[in-house]
């Protein structure tokens, strides 16, 4: 069984005060809609853990009624890190889950082809992330934002979500990241401590993250192109 965990329970710091972007509109449906209806969509996935403040469980099941989500399985609270988050998902997942699928429900431009390519890639390579090279010149820069060297670009992508693994090595590798007292800001990045190799699936289709209110309208502008 592939189950897909949408985290979706960030404080939206950036936002500003009393927002919680994946609640917030985005054409004809909040933010978190997109996402679910991709996942709903994916003939590959058979379930949904929604994961959410703590505040937004009854707001986040009333999505999932008013636009005909049947595959959730669980709405669960989150915690105040994102890998917080995804262990709550985790432990909400059904007993026969094999594989799952990781979505920050803040990416509204997944689509159900993408989610299908990460999971073929994950069973072919063990964990995989969408992802996408780097185009533009890329610096690291010491004190008073001065420069030290020129990356080499050819050699770095910006890692996405969707991300897949076996659900077996997510868990073995959340305890490993918990052991060592980490903070990590995706998921294959723990898998990554506990020595496991990740398949990047290129994709370079619009797969924004709405983090700022200034994502929101160029969001709507995108969505209303595909």
């Amino acid at each position: 069984m592939n189950t897909a965990i949408i985290v979706a329970a960030g404080k939206s710091e950036r936002m500003g005060a009393n927002i919680d972007k994946a609640f917030a509109s985005l054409g004809e449906r909040p933010v978190i809609g997109w996402s679910l209806r991709a996942f709903e969509q994916c003939p590959e996935i058979n379930q949904i853990v929604l994961v959410v403040r703590k505040d937004q469980q009854v707001a986040a099941k009333s999505v999932c009624r008013m636009y005909g989500i049947s595959k959730i399985h669980a709405v669960v609270a989150g915690g105040s890190r994102r890998q917080d988050s995804v262990r709550a998902g985790l432990a909400a997942v059904d007993a026969d889950t094999r594989t799952v699928v990781i979505h920050d429900g803040a990416r509204p431009f997944v689509t159900p082809e993408l989610i299908a390519a990460v999971l073929k890639a994950c069973k072919r390579n063990c964990a995989s992330a969408a992802a996408a090279p780097i185009w533009d010149t890329v610096k690291s820069v010491g004190r008073a934002n001065m420069v030290e060297r020129t990356e080499d670009r050819a050699k770095l992508w910006t890692v996405q979500t969707p991300q897949a693994f076996p659900l077996s090595m997510l868990i073995r590798a959340y305890k490993e990241v918990e052991a060592r007292k980490q903070v990590v800001t995706d998921d294959t990045s723990a898998v990554e401590m506990i020595g496991e190799q990740v398949k990047l699936v290129e994709w370079l289709r619009p797969n924004i993250k709405i983090t700022t209110p200034e994502d929101l309208p160029v969001a709507a502008a995108l969505i209303s192109l595909v």
